[in-house]
């Protein structure tokens, strides 16, 4: 799980985010994008995502910004859906967020971090 923050029309919302490598798309549960300005009910983009146990819709929708391990995305495009209350997380930060960059996780010190990656010299 990662802090992030999430800016919208009306304010900024302080997520927890799961980092998940196995999800395509940044998915956003719809209260907290509600509670900065944005209304999903008004996107036009309806997705179908595969989750572990079905197959749903969840609403497309492009956001300010999305801050998260120490890096930003601007007018970035987010899957909103409502999470179960049970769940312990706002959303997942997906493939879409580390495209381009050098992931790291390091599971023995307990660190993520996001990089640019090296030009190779030639």
């Amino acid at each position: 799980m990662v802090r992030a923050a999430l800016h919208g029309p009306a304010g900024v919302a302080r997520l927890a985010l799961a980092v998940d490598t196995g999800a395509t798309g940044t998915l956003i549960n719809a209260a907290p994008l509600v509670s900065i300005g944005y209304d999903p009910a008004l996107a036009t983009q309806r997705v179908e995502v595969t989750t572990g146990s079905s197959v749903e819709f969840a609403t497309r929708l492009v956001v300010d910004k999305l801050d998260a391990i120490e890096d930003s995305r601007n007018n970035f495009s987010v899957l909103c859906h409502t999470l179960p209350p049970s769940t312990m997380v706002d959303g997942v930060l997906g493939l879409d967020y580390f495209r381009g960059k050098v992931l790291t996780i390091d599971f023995d010190r307990g660190l993520i971090s996001l990089t640019q990656r090296r030009k190779r010299r030639r």
